[in-house]
């Protein structure tokens, strides 16, 4: 099984690109994340390196396939270590099991 971090919104981690201690991580992590529109309700998928400057993508019309629900609000995100790791879950998510236990973990 693949080592990850998985946390969402709700634990209030506020900036994941910070270690428990409050230092900036040395380590270049990979994000698998989940977007909420706020003006449908719907879910996006996604993942990056960089989740704030992806996230302030997302928000400033800059993705086409979500320019037109804006805006949106981190919902859940998952941390990997490598870029492989990362992609392999994203594809999964997007999977009717994985659905199925992304929602699972949404409403706990």
């Amino acid at each position: 099984m693949d080592e990850c971090v998985r946390l969402s919104a709700r634990q209030k981690r506020a900036d994941p690109l910070k270690n428990l201690s409050g230092e900036s991580a040395f380590l270049k992590m990979f994000y698998v994340y989940v977007l909420r529109s706020l003006k449908d309700g719907k879910k996006y998928i996604g993942y990056s390196s960089d989740l704030k400057k992806r996230l302030a993508e997302h928000n400033n019309g800059k993705v086409k396939i979500t320019k037109n629900r804006l805006p949106f609000e981190l919902e859940y995100y998952e941390a990997y270590k490598t870029e492989i790791q990362a992609r392999r879950q994203e594809l999964f998510y997007k999977t009717g099991q994985g659905r199925r236990i992304l929602k699972e973990r949404l409403i706990k």
